[in-house]
């Protein structure tokens, strides 16, 4: 039975609507981490650093489709939530073709700096050759990667999660399979991973496309617009959060990437790649479910049903404090297993990665609160706050606990700086939460 955005949520009707958000996150990052295992097992290290280190840079470009997809969805849901369906589509459509200009522009941009960039990253010489190669090919699939971004979201405001979660998979399957047949059967290379990559993102983001612009049992459908100039700045603005997270967790990467290589080179780029890889993973679980219950507190903020966002909000601390628990225990007992998956072949690189590791998952134990309350306050509406937590904990805190505690402690200082700036992040979340809480009811 299909679960409307109106209806009261218990705990299991609440899961069960998020399960294909969340699913659909671990899937995406199932398959960029399938895409990591092929790299540097069947290429080598050198590439599979390469692919790291520039792909922070194509993350950047790909978060404005995020940042349309959050911040237009709970626009969206909450004009659902009023009653006027009409202009709900009109907003969607249009978010949808700007999307569509967009990556047209950053497409031409990131060809032309593509290169320059690399160097600004520190690559040169074999490095230097594979982060262009890489990122040109990747980039030619920019506009469905964006697309695939903010339909994640728009699937879930359109009451059809779990047709989100088909495409992703549809996309994941493809970017596995071809990684096989490019890699390992062509021996491409790293071009064949880059391939596989951005026929998968095409997938993912034309299939969804077409489903919004045919006729279907959704909420929502792509038709005739015009430039609702007041709504994409409202859009932009209430998913600065989301875009901010992004941008600064790339430009962070690149942070962590320069500290490494200054400490250990490239051995400790490739080390917290695989890192990036299983954090994605885990992440992805906190990222899902805020992706997927959004969506509701819009609807109940917009229809005015107090008591519903208060049920939603202790339910989803529940939830991020159990998750918080589970994934630290895993990530710690199975760091052998998930290092050696990567780099098993390479004694030395194995030992650094596992210890970085186990460093690194102490955060888990709190990250989930942070993600959740931007989410939060972007599904309110109130974009300012949800920007404020994502800019502080994603990357102010993160560059000043980079820079400063491997003065202290060494290498371990840099695997421990996500711990202290999610901490400090933690401290400002619940500020706001308890700040805000008689403003919005929850």
């Amino acid at each position: 039975m299909k679960i409307q955005l109106s209806e009261h949520f218990t705990l299991k009707k609440l899961l069960k609507f998020v399960f294909p958000s969340i699913v659909m996150m671990i899937f995406t990052s199932v398959y960029g981490v399938v895409d990591g295992i092929f790299v540097s097992n069947f290429v080598g290290k050198i590439p599979f650093a390469a692919v790291n280190l520039i792909m922070p840079f194509l993350m950047i470009l790909g978060a404005l489709g995020f940042m349309i997809g959050t911040g237009g969805s709970a626009i969206i849901s909450k004009t659902l939530g009023e009653g006027d369906k009409e202009k709900a589509n009109q907003y969607f459509s249009m978010l949808i073709y700007v999307i569509i200009v967009l990556g047209a522009v950053l497409t031409a941009l990131g060809l032309i700096f593509m290169r320059p960039i690399s160097i600004l990253l520190g690559a040169n010489g074999e490095m230097l050759e594979n982060c262009v190669l890489y990122g040109n090919l990747i980039i030619t699939a920019l506009i469905p990667y964006m697309l695939l971004n903010s339909f994640q979201s728009f699937f879930v405001a359109a009451g059809k999660p779990q047709l989100g979660l088909g495409a992703t998979v549809a996309a994941g399957v493809t970017n596995m399979v071809l990684d096989f047949v490019f890699i390992v059967l062509f021996q491409w290379g790293i071009a064949g991973a880059a391939i596989a990559t951005a026929i998968s993102q095409i997938v993912g983001g034309v299939i969804p496309l077409f489903y919004f612009s045919s006729k279907n049992s959704s909420s929502l459908h792509l038709g005739n617009t015009k430039m609702y100039w007041k709504i994409l700045l409202k859009t932009c603005a209430n998913g600065s959060s989301e875009l901010m997270t992004n941008l600064s967790m790339s430009i962070v990467n690149m942070l962590y990437n320069y500290k490494l290589m200054e400490y250990i080179g490239e051995d400790g780029v490739a080390a917290y790649g695989v890192i990036m890889y299983v954090n994605f993973i885990f992440v992805s679980i906190f990222l899902g479910y805020s992706i997927g219950s959004a969506p509701i507190v819009s609807y109940h903020y917009g229809a005015k049903n107090n008591s519903e966002l208060k049920n939603l909000f202790h339910k989803s601390l529940g939830f991020v404090s159990v998750v918080g628990v589970v994934l630290t225990v895993l990530s710690i007992s199975l760091s052998g297993v998930l290092s050696s998956i990567f780099v098993g072949y390479d004694a030395k690189l194995f030992e650094i990665t596992q210890h970085g590791l186990i460093i690194f998952s102490i955060s888990y134990l709190i990250c989930g609160f942070n993600i959740y309350g931007s989410a939060f306050f972007t599904a309110l509406n109130n974009g300012a706050i949800s920007a404020a937590i994502s800019f502080l904990r994603t990357l102010l805190f993160q560059i000043v606990s980079v820079m400063l505690l491997p003065l202290i402690l060494g290498l371990d200082g840099i695997w421990l700086s996500i711990t202290c700036a999610e901490l400090c992040a933690l401290v400002v979340t619940v500020i706001f939460l308890i700040t805000n809480r008689k403003k919005y009811n929850y």
